[in-house]
């Protein structure tokens, strides 16, 4: 149940952390990248300092052993600097709710492929009627939402 409490909460903030990033991009020239930049900056502080105080004195040595790892492990920074960005760049104009709507759309379609064929050496979960059911149904309920008044 904490997990899905955590993830609920992980949600909540993607759609505060838009907003804030919009606001902060609008005030900064008009350049939803400088947003992106500082939200990255301040994140990388924050887990920075939280990467010493609770990794157990192994900080220094995990650095050590980044540039060993396959190259696609360390691909996951340049995919989230291009969601933030977007994020910044998209809410002003579609509207928090309808660019999370989309967002969380892609996040699970592409979930499901993931889990399905256990790609990046994920445990495989495979697709059932089930999720394919929950899946249109969200994606019925994206469409009255998002095009609903037209």
């Amino acid at each position: 149940m904490w997990y899905l409490v955590m993830a609920f909460v992980a949600g909540t903030g993607m759609a505060v952390q838009a907003a804030i990033n919009s606001q902060l991009g609008k005030a900064l020239f008009g350049q939803p990248i400088y947003a992106a930049f500082w939200s990255f900056l301040t994140g990388m502080l924050l887990l920075f300092f939280m990467s010493l105080a609770l990794g157990k004195g192994q900080f220094f040595q995990a650095l050590a052993q980044t540039p060993q790892q396959p190259w696609w492990y360390l691909t996951g920074g340049f995919i989230g600097a291009g969601l933030v960005f977007s994020s910044v760049y998209l809410a002003p104009k579609l509207g928090v709710a309808n660019m999370l709507f989309f967002m969380v759309l892609g996040q699970i379609i592409c979930g499901l492929i993931i889990d399905h064929f256990g790609l990046f050496h994920m445990p495989i979960r495979e697709v059932n009627w089930s999720k394919l059911l929950g899946v249109s149904i969200m994606i019925l309920g994206l469409t009255v939402f998002v095009f609903g008044k037209k």
